[in-house]
């Protein structure tokens, strides 16, 4: 039973905010012949009106005007190109969503029975890594528990802290002091059913030794699952609600969950009173799913607790150190910089053992999985023909129920994405989605990098030269002979920024690494030929469009936004060319539960955006140019409002002042279609700064953007005013540790200052 109607939100909701907060189904609907038969169509008419535009246009103004007017020359060619990339772009976007529909056209969800079966014989290990920063603990205990509740034998679930272990501010301490508590009291939670269960298989294993079982054997399986499917509704009915991410996990995670075991329980029941028997093996089968479903072993590493693991500021390093470590067993040693972990012999015992692993999936830790995540994903791996699948994820979905407008569009370009991932997984050109993945931890053996870093070493598994760390390892992946495939169906959800602080922070993340990693993609191409791979040029296209479409499309828009083209350039026919893509657009959103309008609404979305991505785009460019990596900033998690800087504030009202002035430009010279077009600019651009941003919002953070620098932070001390150790002494530790740099060493240099002293004195 759900308690959706009981949700009275802590914050307010603001107008227009989403009511709905019932996920979609985790199973996509199957398309219809007619809907896949006008995907087709969409397709052949965006090339047909492109190709329409450049013959009676852009060729018939040459044939008519020639190439005499050198600036009427170039405009054509600039306006072309820019209207190519964009065309492009809106192209690639419905061939991806037509492998999305033929793909949900041909699945067939494998059958719970099988799952079971397989699993009976083939147990793999699997190690889930949650990398964790500054995140709250009611976020990250939500998704550590949707980990350890995953229907899957001995799963181990490390929570991978990554905040500084010695924080001096006293809210910052209690925090984390919580956080680390998190696995000790998910362990003491699940403690209860998870005894009570393991009993009851050991004692059925050790009884049983019957083709079928007794109808009473049977009736205590069920109220067995009967009394799992109460004690998850107690959690569920106890879980706090205070946003619709609590809400979620309470209805999709806990008490669906318990209805479904509430169900087998039910079915079993039916099953006896029709008079069936039910096989031994097929009851120990569902004796092992509820031991399987509470056994999960719990953990928290800190790497920034050891001077032997880097302690580089981005996820890919922090997933990098533990994943390292696997397989190990270390010594703990002391030195003057820190404890550092040693690795040890089989002979010789340590002091901390890591346990190996068959699969990782990694999860961020304000994601949350569906039941059955881990059970499908690696029964997908483990079939014969996906030998050589390295990662299988199911691309995040949105939590529903959004509390801010902001957040409720940027919810439905996730859920729309979701759709394009899927179908990129059709033509072969898929690329890992970091929020959730099952990997295979043999491929990642293959891509490693290691290098030695203060006599310590360091293993690069997930490249960390960008931020977008797991779109560069999908490439290297490639490159060693390995494959990705989205698998599809919907097991994921993550959070979506609430605010357009936060969204800037994520969004100028995304738009900042594709271009460098573009010629990463030029060298798998080329060893994949060199191995006879065939690579389609759909793929490859697919490929380029998804790490280069931001930086054309962000400089396109602003070509089409600050220039003033020649009228003869305009022509229906663009819009005609870019009109499948809107409508293919506003159909997938109102099959997810959006608003067909809302394609209106994305567009202005992506105008305030447009200097954010920018901004990303020219980081990529100044990292190609200084070498130099971009520092991983994280998109802040707080519960009120995160402050937007003063740049992507006002260049919103930029554009929108621009764009009115183009329009009364372009009316005094009777240029009616850039007219038109500016006036559109101008309407949504308007629409989404009181929409998304905020009027008040925006003077509030202009404000805080011009006083800021006007304020100076008290800093400590500098090192020199700070006590120094007396002249004579000597830090032992450091010398037999470190060794000497060079110079004087230190004893020496103090002894004949000290004498220079007394001469001096003297």
């Amino acid at each position: 039973m759900s308690s959706t109607s009981s949700y009275t939100p802590a914050r307010k909701r603001q107008l227009g905010a989403e009511k709905r907060t019932e996920p979609l189904p985790t199973v996509h609907p199957k398309p219809s012949d007619r809907k896949i038969t006008f995907s087709r169509v969409a397709i052949v008419l965006t090339v047909l009106f492109w190709v329409i535009y450049l013959v009676t246009t852009i060729i018939r103004q040459f044939l008519d005007s020639g190439t005499q007017n050198f600036r009427f020359t170039m405009e054509a060619v600039g306006y072309l190109v820019v209207v190519t990339f964009l065309t492009f772009s809106a192209l690639m976007y419905l061939v991806a969503r037509q492998g999305a529909l033929q793909r949900f056209k041909k699945h067939v969800r494998v059958p719970r029975a099988e799952l079971d079966r397989h699993f009976a014989s083939n147990q793999p290990s699997i190690t889930v890594l949650v990398p964790s920063y500054a995140e709250e603990p009611d976020v990250v205990r939500m998704t550590l528990l949707s980990a350890a509740l995953q229907e899957y034998p001995s799963m181990r679930v490390v929570l991978l802290l990554d905040d500084n272990p010695d924080p001096t501010d006293p809210a910052v301490a209690e925090r984390l002091n919580a956080t680390r508590a998190l696995a000790d009291d998910i362990t003491a939670l699940l403690a209860e059913p998870r005894t009570r269960f393991t009993d009851d298989l050991l004692r059925y294993e050790l009884t049983s030794d019957e083709t079928f079982v007794a109808p009473h054997t049977a009736l205590e399986l069920a109220s067995e699952y009967s009394w799992a499917a109460a004690w998850l509704h107690g959690q569920a009915d106890a879980h706090s609600v205070g946003d619709h991410v609590d809400l979620f996990f309470a209805d999709q995670v806990l008490r669906a969950l318990a209805d479904e075991l509430a169900l087998i329980g039910e079915a079993v029941e039916a099953a006896v009173a029709d008079g069936a028997s039910l096989s031994s093996e097929r009851v120990a089968q569902l004796y092992r799913r509820l031991a399987w479903t509470f056994d999960a072993d719990l953990a928290v590493f800190e790497r920034k607790q050891w001077a032997s693991l880097s302690h580089e500021s981005n996820k890919a390093m922090n997933l990098n150190a533990y994943i390292g470590l696997m397989g190990g067993e270390y010594r703990v040693e002391e030195t003057p910089d820190g404890p550092i972990l040693t690795p040890v012999s089989s002979r010789r015992p340590g002091d901390i053992v890591i346990p190996d692993s068959d699969f990782l999936l990694t999860l961020d830790a304000d994601s949350i999985l569906l039941r059955e995540y881990c059970l499908r994903l690696t029964y997908f791996l483990q079939q014969p023909d996906n030998a050589r699948v390295a990662v299988t994820q199911t691309p995040y979905s949105s939590f529903r129920g959004a509390g801010t407008r902001i957040e409720r569009l940027a919810g439905a370009t996730t859920d729309i994405q979701h759709i394009l991932h899927q179908g990129m997984s059709y033509y072969g050109a898929t690329f890992w989605v970091g929020a959730n993945a099952v990997i295979r931890k043999r491929a990642l053996e293959d891509i490693v990098e290691t290098e030695f870093v203060g006599g310590f070493e360091v293993r690069r598994y997930i490249q960390d030269r960008t931020v977008i760390e797991d779109t560069e390892s999908s490439v290297d992946l490639g490159t060693h002979g390995w494959t990705l495939v989205n698998y599809p169906e919907r097991l994921s959800y993550s959070a979506t920024p609430p605010d357009f602080g936060s969204l800037i922070v994520q969004r100028r993340r995304w738009a900042n690494g594709g271009l460098l990693i573009l010629p990463k993609l030029w060298r798998q191409v080329r060893e994949r030929k060199r191995r006879g791979e065939l690579v389609s040029r759909t793929e490859l296209l697919l490929r380029v469009n998804y790490m280069a479409s931001i930086a054309w499309a962000s400089f396109g828009l602003i070509f089409l936004l600050a220039y003033p083209y020649d009228g003869r350039l305009l022509s229906p026919v663009v819009l005609l060319a870019a009109l499948p893509y809107f409508i293919a657009m506003a159909s997938d959103l109102r099959h997810a539960g959006y608003k067909a309008s809302d394609v209106f609404r994305i567009y202005g979305f992506n105008l305030i955006l447009l200097p954010v991505n920018l901004a990303g785009v020219l980081k990529s460019i100044q990292q190609s140019l200084t070498g130099k990596k971009i520092p991983f900033v994280r998109t802040p998690k707080v519960k009120n409002r995160t402050a937007s800087p003063l740049l992507y504030v006002v260049t919103p009202f930029l554009i929108v002042a621009f764009s009115v002035f183009t329009l009364w430009r372009d009316i005094n010279a009777q240029n009616w279609g850039n007219a038109a077009f500016a006036a559109f600019n101008a309407s949504l651009a308007v629409w989404a700064i009181v929409s998304y941003i905020g009027v008040g919002n925006a003077i509030v953070d202009v404000w805080l953007g011009l006083t800021r620098p006007l304020y100076v932070e008290k800093t400590r001390k500098r090192a020199a005013e700070a006590p120094q150790p007396a002249a004579d002494t000597i830090d032992w530790r450091s010398v037999l540790y470190h060794g000497h740099a060079g110079g004087d060493l230190p004893h020496a240099d103090a002894v004949h200052r000290s004498a220079f002293a007394e001469k001096q004195a003297a």
